[in-house]
């Protein structure tokens, strides 16, 4: 289930909030590319950990999920391969957590991805 529309409103505040970081990171870098380089992507990998939790912390939930469904993909039932198996969230908006996601193989994340329209 993907997040609400935003109203014009809320995207024309939201552009101003990007636009304000954007300033703000120039001003912190002064000029110096690898700083302000440094800097954004800072931003843009504390965002993502917002959303999405940190890499170990989906390492464990892999972990997790792969043990309640011994090994095998939550849609088709095959064997999950050892490395590459994905998770699923049923709701974006609900994050990483053990009830919103499941384990599939590569091919059924694909296919269900298609199914909810992001691909």
């Amino acid at each position: 289930m993907p997040g609400i529309r935003l109203t014009s409103e809320q995207s024309e505040a939201a552009n101003a909030l990007l636009e304000h970081i954007r300033n703000r990171l120039k001003e912190m870098s002064g000029g110096d590319e690898r700083l302000h380089f440094s800097l954004r992507r800072r931003i843009y990998v504390r965002l993502s950990y917002d959303e999405r939790g940190n890499p170990m912390q989906r390492k464990k939930l892999k972990d997790r999920k792969w043990k309640e469904q011994r090994g095998k993909c939550a849609k088709c039932g095959c064997d999950l391969p050892v490395s590459g198996a994905e998770l699923d969230r049923t709701d974006a908006v609900l994050g990483y957590t053990p009830e919103n996601t499941t384990l599939l193989c590569h091919e059924c994340h694909r296919k269900q991805q298609e199914e909810r329209g992001f691909t």
